[in-house]
């Protein structure tokens, strides 16, 4: 027969004592331990997938033209250019053709020493331009090529070479409020003396036939003045792209031929 629940009282206490002698000789502690291990091993798993975890690569800071500027600013001259044509285009031309690129120092003006305005700079390394003024009559073609790095620099430049200039015409070569074909339009008209303007779009006119280079004597890169960024005509990558595209396929042909001069202002 089974306890009666007075039986089942009385065997309590021994139940009881039996299970508090089992604690105190640390009989029942082998359960306890092993949830312990599965604990701390679940934790120290944890922790080791974390730290075996691929770490946080630190950003490299992109270096600010503000920190490569020196405190004394440096003319450009003839080296810097061609420098700059070769590592631009090493990885894409032969070693015949990069020596194509490569001008003569003949073929360069006397470069800006930054004392210079631009009317004072052009009327010592152009110091025929009167009478090559006189002389010229072809239109779609002009005497003298400005290159700068945007449409409110070129017109900045306007208005700076006004004493050089005289009343020689000038044409505006940039794209911002001027489409292509009236630029094209204005060069076939008569001629035009002297051009200011963006290196993509006196490329552009070129290819279009609608500027050729035929009278083309001087070619002025306004190297040295730096924009409200700091940044200078070459140091902007689709600016920089677009002038030495130009160089490679008009102007260094030009030069090379003894025809047209290369100035850094």
């Amino acid at each position: 027969m089974s306890d009666t629940p007075k039986e089942m009282d009385k065997d309590l206490p021994e139940h009881n004592t039996k299970r508090k002698r089992e604690k105190e000789d640390g009989s029942a502690q082998p359960v306890k331990v092993k949830e312990r291990r599965k604990i701390e091993y679940f934790i120290e798993t944890e922790v080791e997938e974390i730290r075996g975890a691929n770490p946080l690569k630190k950003k490299r800071r992109r270096k600010k033209i503000s920190d490569i500027v020196s405190s004394t600013p440096q003319p450009a001259v003839p080296a810097d250019l061609q420098n700059m044509i070769i590592q631009h285009f090493k990885h894409e031309r032969s070693v015949i053709e990069l020596e194509e690129l490569k001008l003569p120092d003949s073929c360069f003006l006397e470069s800006n020493d930054l004392t210079h305005t631009l009317s004072s700079y052009l009327k010592q390394v152009c110091r025929k331009w009167v009478k090559l003024c006189k002389n010229h009559t072809e239109n779609k073609s002009v005497l003298m090529l400005i290159i700068c790095s945007s449409a409110l620099r070129a017109l900045e430049m306007i208005r700076l070479i006004t004493t050089f200039k005289g009343d020689h015409k000038v044409i505006k070569l940039f794209a911002k409020h001027i489409k292509v074909e009236e630029q094209i339009k204005w060069l076939s008209k008569g001629a035009v003396h002297l051009g200011v303007g963006t290196p993509g779009r006196i490329r552009n006119l070129i290819d279009r036939d609608g500027l050729s280079l035929q009278s083309l004597k001087y070619v002025i890169l306004d190297w040295n003045w730096r924009d409200q960024k700091l940044r200078r005509l070459m140091d902007i990558p689709e600016v920089k792209q677009e002038t030495l595209k130009l160089l490679e396929t008009s102007i260094i042909p030009a030069c090379k031929t003894g025809q047209v001069k290369l100035g850094l202002f």
